[in-house]
């Protein structure tokens, strides 16, 4: 296999900045990828007059055709740079990668990559449920009536078949999470939550109840990466890429090489060589989290446990704040917010920002290096990110 270049310390983000999250029916999906833009531009301190590239992703709410495009006209930009992705939730980290290609080739000084959309309030129930049934093959699968909810527990029975996983081990993913979230002053979800009410919610699709679920939020969220050498001129504290990798296995679940063992592991490898760094050096861990298993397969895929030992990493307490490696401080897409592919957006801003600090509360001591991992699909597409507030 070809070798990929390494963009270890090439670039570094230098701006974050999230919308209003919720509910916010006076916003549209354009406006909150506006109000995310803005705050990481303020964050950075910087000018939309200094963006030369711009990269997002997809929006159910607002189905322009050349989103992108739409994107810069509503911010008056007018790149050099500028394309829309679509690989489901693993879009923004794939975005930051493609960010630090086009920096380091020169096609682009600074980039803005930004996700969001209204999803909460910009669409019926119906509506919603309607176009996610489009990740179903159209031939095989969705003539069965398949659900995204429906392929994600298949996944998750599959794991408990092979490795024991429990289903009080699963719930403790939200429980833990949602403590996370309520550290958050910015995250959707400000109630506690508990072991019994996770086991005993409304059933979505079995094993899965109603709190093994992401949220359905409006929100937005944005990032501003540049150079390392211009990094160290700007306002906020630099984190810089250490390592990155993608890798792409299916879209359809009936074409996925296993249920039980994913792409997770070859773009986290990817990630760890070009870091030069292992799962022993990493503080904190924000990992996709669009239902309870998610994370526990992603967690043994990167190597932090053994394979059928992630259901109790989080129940033993492990994943918490002040644990042996804490997950999804911020509350992830079960406690914080999802909207479209801003929930894994959120991921990368949390590391930015338990890597420069400060975060009360909710603050990993001590934290230097953060991995990111997101998903897109039914565990089809995977990118892993290594940031770190120091060069390497």
């Amino acid at each position: 296999m070809m070798k990929q270049a390494s963009l270890k310390n090439k670039v570094a983000i230098v701006g974050v900045g999230e919308s209003d999250i919720g509910r916010v029916p006076h916003m549209t999906g354009l406006g909150l990828n506006a109000q995310a833009a803005k705050r990481a531009l303020d964050d950075a301190g910087m000018n939309v007059s200094d963006i030369d590239g711009v990269l997002t992703a997809y929006s159910f709410t607002e189905p322009y055709f050349m989103l992108g495009s739409v994107i810069c006209e509503y911010l008056g930009l007018k790149p050099r740079y500028n394309a829309s992705m679509v690989v489901g939730g693993a879009s923004p980290a794939a975005m930051l990668k493609h960010a630090a290609e086009a920096i380091v080739a020169g096609q682009a000084e600074t980039i803005l990559v930004c996700a969001g959309e209204n999803r909460a309030t910009g669409v019926t129930r119906d509506a919603a449920v309607a176009a996610l049934a489009v990740v179903g093959h159209p031939y095989f699968e969705q003539p069965y009536g398949t659900s995204i909810p429906g392929f994600y527990a298949m996944i998750a029975n599959r794991h408990m078949h092979v490795y024991g996983t429990t289903r009080e081990q699963m719930a403790q993913v939200a429980v833990q999470t949602r403590k996370h979230a309520l550290l958050h002053p910015n995250a959707h979800m400000k109630t506690a939550l508990t072991q019994e009410q996770v086991l005993n919610a409304k059933p979505i699709a079995d094993p899965l109840g109603m709190f093994d679920c992401c949220l359905i939020s409006d929100a937005g969220g944005a990032f501003i990466v540049t150079s390392a050498e211009r990094a160290r001129d700007l306002k906020s504290s630099p984190v810089y890429l250490q390592g990155i990798g993608e890798y792409h296995t299916h879209e359809h679940l009936l074409c996925a090489p296993s249920l039980s063992e994913f792409g997770v592991t070859e773009s986290g490898r990817i990630a760890y060589e070009m870091a030069g760094l292992g799962p022993k050096d990493i503080d904190v861990a924000e990992l996709y989290d669009c239902f309870t298993i998610v994370p526990i397969i992603e967690l043994e895929e990167l190597g932090f446990c053994e394979r059928g030992e992630g259901g109790a990493f989080f129940a033993e307490g492990h994943a918490a704040i002040g644990g042996t490696l804490p997950v999804n401080t911020h509350g992830g897409m079960l406690s914080h917010a999802h909207a479209g592919a801003a929930g894994g957006l959120f991921g990368i801003l949390e590391a930015v920002r338990q890597l420069r600090g400060g975060l009360g509360e909710r603050q990993v001591q001590g934290a230097e290096v953060a991995i990111v991992h997101n998903e897109g699909g039914v565990l089809s597409s995977h990118c892993t990110a290594i940031l770190s507030s120091m060069k390497g």
